[in-house]
């Protein structure tokens, strides 16, 4: 009948019993969801409320590129001294300010062979101007957009992981601009932990120690450009060799732990690469002192007293068990490429987003109490079946939504709601085209309802995809809740030609089975 088959009802009937299944969560409350056993509760769960509907905080965090090009400048700055030396070129005053470096070349003829020397460091990156005997270097600007853009881009996904690692509930992070990072934690009424922990870099490198250069020679300035005064909270001023002997980057792991006299330490190992580097740089420096440098910071600086080839370490200091387990979160994440600055910070309190909720599904109730009314006003016996039709529709998409995990905002409560008035439109058009039917003289009941789906489907199909569109634009241009409306708006045409087109079909099937009506009055 209607050109149904019995399988076909069978599978309307058990999507409709899915639907019910896993919109159920959404309505019970903490308390009885936590009951569940563990193997229920990863699939049987609640949809996800955004911050303004449960409260929680707002951090708006802006990635300080001045300081990474800053950064950039001075490793370019380093690799030209020592690659001047090599080619002995004789140069004074090599320094890094306002955004470029500049170096004196005291021979005039080695003025072009000092060019290519630093061009060939990064031969597509640089802009090298001469005035007399000083070269001025720096980057293009290409060159510095693309450095802020892989810099925001790997901030993101390190923000991610440490925020994932605090075992935050249902973060969303997302880029804003160029160089801002939005963060919404629901249910968090104290960001500072998580402010503190996004605050560090948490760049750690490994040098030696300059033996042959006092911290008091340092800070008369006597001090090689291959060497840096560096302090520390435990070792105080120490000098250190510039270069990098292994990266914090050829970590593999990092873990809270305790040191041999039980005090708290971070234990580490490297990946297979960094640890031959750290083998071949402790096998060949026993006797030595190396300094583990975190932030610009000394955190220890032990004597290398044997060759270490296993690949670990451990980190001691002045630490707390927290404090050691943070800096162990933070090197499993990974190092910031640039710092992280707070540009915003709201705090939306939990009975703000629990008014959020009440305005919301009492907007929704009051709508569908109308349109109810209306439509069994308008439609008599068959405004009943319009709004089942409506209630499966809403049913469906509050599953959708807690299947796929989707967070639902106070815009995706206007997403539903407008989902709800468009389903309705669409009952309408099958009613007024059974209408259009019966007046061009139809007499037979199932006729009158096969016409009247088959006829009114293009004009919902071409309505809902037209309003598809706009609802693809807002997801792709759109950022945060304006995101949020566009998912619930999509999700919500797929459930509404579903439910309008087939499930309403067989609701009106079954109708039609019961009663057996000689004709049909619309």
């Amino acid at each position: 009948m209607f050109g149904y088959s019995k399988l076909k009802v069978g599978i309307v009937a058990f999507t409709i019993f899915l639907g019910v299944l896993f919109s159920v969560p959404t309505f019970l409350s903490e308390n009885t969801l936590k009951s569940l056993p563990k193997s229920v509760q990863s699939w049987f769960k609640p949809i996800t409320l955004g911050l303004d509907l449960q409260g929680g905080s707002y951090l708006l965090m802006e990635v300080d590129t001045n300081d990474l090009l800053k950064e950039r400048l001075v490793t370019l700055a380093d690799l030209s001294r020592s690659d001047l030396r090599k080619n002995k070129i004789r140069f004074s005053g090599l320094s890094v300010l306002d955004g470029q470096m500049t170096v004196r070349i005291l021979n005039a003829g080695d003025l072009m062979s000092a060019r290519e020397v630093i061009r060939k460091i990064e031969p597509s990156l640089l802009n090298i101007e001469s005035e007399e005997n000083m070269l001025k270097v720096s980057y293009t600007e290409k060159a510095v957009e693309e450095m802020q853009r892989k810099a925001v881009e790997q901030s993101v996904e390190i923000v991610r992981r440490r925020i994932d690692e605090l075992g935050t509930k249902e973060p969303q992070i997302q880029q804003q601009g160029t160089n801002r990072i939005v963060i919404q934690l629901p249910g968090v009424q104290d960001p500072s932990e998580i402010k503190a922990l996004l605050g560090k870099t948490a760049k750690m490198t490994f040098h030696l120690v300059d033996e042959e250069t006092s911290v008091q020679a340092a800070q008369m300035g006597k001090l090689s450009p291959d060497s840096m005064l560096v302090s520390g909270d435990e070792t105080g001023y120490i000098v250190l060799k510039r270069r990098v002997v292994v990266s914090g980057s050829q970590l593999d792991g990092a873990k809270g732990s305790y040191d041999e006299n039980g005090s708290p330490a971070v234990s580490f190992s490297f990946k297979a690469a960094g640890a031959k580097e750290f083998a071949n740089v402790t096998r060949e420096n026993v006797g030595r002192r190396l300094a583990i440098v975190l932030d610009g910071k000394v955190l220890s600086a032990p004597t290398i007293n044997t060759p270490i080839t296993g690949g670990q370490g451990i980190i001691t200091g002045n630490f707390t068990m927290q404090a050691a387990n943070d800096l162990a979160l933070m090197l499993r994440a990974g190092a910031l490429p640039a710092p992280l600055v707070v540009a915003e910070e709201r705090v939306v309190g939990p009975g703000l987003g629990e008014d959020s909720i009440k305005a919301g599904t009492g907007a929704c109730l009051i709508g569908l109490a109308f349109i109810f009314i209306f439509m069994l006003i308008v439609y008599g016996g068959f405004g009943i079946i319009a709004d089942i039709t409506l209630l499966v529709n809403g049913v469906l998409l509050l599953a959708l939504l807690s299947i796929l995990d989707a967070t639902l905002t106070l815009p995706g409560v206007a997403g539903i709601a407008l989902t709800l008035a468009m389903a309705v439109d669409a009952n309408i058009l099958i009613m007024e085209r059974m209408k259009e039917e019966i007046h061009r003289g139809v007499k037979n009941p199932q006729e009158v309802i096969k016409r009247g789906f088959e006829g009114s489907f293009s004009a919902i199909f071409d309505g809902q995809l037209t309003t598809l569109f706009a609802a693809l634009f807002l997801f792709m241009l759109g950022s945060g809740s304006v995101r949020g409306f566009g998912i619930t708006l999509g999700l919500g045409l797929a459930t509404t030609m579903y439910a309008a087109i087939i499930v309403n079909k067989v609701i009106f099937m079954v109708w039609y089975m019961i009663k057996k009506p000689k004709t049909i009055n619309l």
